[in-house]
């Protein structure tokens, strides 16, 4: 299972995962962008999600020095529909002991429930043994980092969390995603970025140099690094 980013590029500016407003918007951080990482279209589509997971999966063996885990976990709702899809087809990959009782196919709840046991409140389907948990988008983290405590928190083991596209910013603290999400005792992969994607999508869109100046200057105040074109 080899990971191929120039592959996995193509499939997002193809699919229109990130793009521009006519009119800057703001973003759930609060702030205002006339980008978007959406992640929407991939997520609607039977073929684009079934090539997603497989993205996803080739990923997180491609990591160095990782184990295999047990189990991929969405983030609620955001990613929910691709973990359950990409823990179905890893569950399924383990021919040798795909039998019931053998792989878990865990979902987070997207409110929590009020009555029940504690972990059911969370879960429909418990996460067991070492856990990936999937992002779509990271901006500040924020989602993923309460998913992970959640986790933690019903003593899941969560070994890695990985997001499908970085905006690449830095929080209002100062820290990066991958330093909050390290804090928590998890390491960050992310398998694509802002920085690289945006000149990408510049090139094939060729939207106007005002939306172009606008995105310089967005990562020039929010950006982790400033963006090069």
């Amino acid at each position: 299972m080899v990971f191929d980013k120039k592959s996995f590029y193509k499939y997002v500016v193809d699919n229109e995962v990130i793009g521009f407003f006519r009119e800057p918007v703001t973003l759930k951080s609060g702030r205002v962008s006339n980008w978007y990482v959406n992640w929407r279209n991939p997520a609607e589509d039977v073929f684009l999600i079934d090539k997603l997971s497989d993205y996803v999966i080739d990923f997180a063996m491609s990591i160095k020095d990782s184990v295999p885990p047990d189990c991929f976990y969405g983030v609620p709702e955001g990613a929910t529909k691709l973990g359950v899809i990409t823990q179905f087809k890893w569950g399924k990959k383990h021919f040798w002991d795909y039998e019931a009782g053998k792989h878990v196919l865990a979902m987070g709840r997207g409110m929590v429930k009020e009555h029940g046991a504690a972990k059911d409140k969370y879960f429909l389907g418990v996460p067991k043994g070492r856990t990936i948990i999937l992002e779509d988008v990271t901006t500040t983290g924020d989602s993923l980092l309460s998913s992970i405590k959640a986790l933690k928190n019903a003593e899941i083991n969560v070994v890695a969390a990985i997001g499908l596209t970085n905006r690449n910013e830095l929080r209002d603290d100062g820290k990066t995603v991958e330093e909050i999400i390290m804090e928590e005792g998890s390491p960050y992969y992310a398998m694509s970025n802002a920085l690289e994607l945006l000149p990408m999508v510049i090139k094939a869109k060729k939207p106007d140099n005002n939306i172009i100046l606008q995105c310089v200057e967005y990562f020039k105040k929010y950006g982790t690094k400033e963006l090069e074109l």
